[in-house]
């Protein structure tokens, strides 16, 4: 089974369709005034459709078990087509489209079971995802969108040359994923007036995107977040709720860690722990939503 321990809860939902096509008009009457000696196939086929969203982790060797918060069946008649609509939602960390095709098809199929012994030409003409929302896809930037980004680590050893640096390279290594290209990287010392200094050279190089890696932590030479959060003219903290909340659920001292995030002028800067561990994980629990900021600055609504 595909791991799925990085992602983030988010709202995902899903509508699927299916048609099921019968050969005459009288099997539609029979349907209508509830006349199927199988008894009323639109309440027996929606029942089975809510157990087949349910268990189709259990048939489907690769979906993973989750929380099903809504499903809704509909039956339409169309001539002599019967459309099928089932909407499924959940908050978990994968989509539930194929719950929703699951549950149109075993559907369709109690249908096809109740209404063969009265017409012997039924068909099941197609089963679909008719669209989906939530996940990551949701929240990426448009197409052809670019921010000017810059990756900056904070480190005494690793600007001496004791150490190789993992989390500068792990950050920009994520953030290709997201077709977002790294247009400055350096590795500085855990240097307050430094840290201020590179802060504002690359703000007035008018950086969309600034991240620092290193120095959030508890030691006497944990700066980071101590230099940037005089200079935020306007901080975001759910932007570093968010990464401890996320690193939280996977090991037990996230919650140590102080990074801070916001806007000086019109550059977003946040500090990230200094762990190559620690930079994915925030990056996993922050991109590709947190561009939305971009957006809401120029003015733009939430959605």
């Amino acid at each position: 089974m595909v791991s799925i321990t990085h992602k983030s809860d988010t709202l995902r939902k899903a509508v699927a369709m299916a048609t099921v096509k019968v050969s005459g008009q009288h099997t539609i009457d029979a349907i209508v005034q509830k006349k199927v000696p199988k008894g009323d196939v639109f309440e027996f086929s929606r029942v089975a459709g809510l157990f087949a969203v349910k268990k189709t982790s259990d048939v489907i060797p690769d979906c993973h078990p989750l929380p099903i918060e809504y499903t809704a069946i509909t039956h339409e008649i169309e001539g002599l087509e019967i459309r099928i609509r089932v909407e499924v939602h959940t908050i978990y960390k994968t989509g539930v489209e194929v719950e929703a095709m699951h549950g149109a098809s075993v559907t369709a199929l109690t249908l096809y079971d109740m209404l063969k012994p009265i017409d012997k030409g039924i068909e099941i003409a197609n089963i679909r995802l008719d669209h989906k929302t939530g996940g990551k896809s949701q929240y990426k930037l448009p197409e052809g969108s670019t921010l000017k980004t810059a990756v900056v680590v904070c480190s005494d050893s690793i600007a001496k040359g004791e150490k190789q640096d993992g989390s500068g390279k792990a950050i920009i290594s994520k953030l290709e994923q997201f077709k977002l290209e790294t247009n400055h990287y350096d590795i500085i010392a855990d240097d307050f007036a430094l840290i201020q200094q590179k802060t504002l050279d690359l703000v007035a190089e008018q950086y969309d995107l600034l991240i620092f890696t290193g120095g959030t932590g508890l030691s006497p030479r944990d700066v980071t977040p101590d230099a940037i959060a005089p200079l935020l003219d306007k901080e975001i903290p759910g932007i570093m709720e968010n990464v401890r909340k996320y690193g939280q659920d996977r090991m037990p001292y996230a919650m140590l860690s102080r990074g801070v995030a916001g806007f000086i002028k019109n550059t977003l800067v946040m500090t990230l722990p200094g762990s190559v561990k620690g930079v994915e994980e925030s990056i996993d629990a922050l991109f590709p939503a947190v561009l939305h900021v971009f957006k809401v600055q120029d003015g733009t609504r939430h959605d």
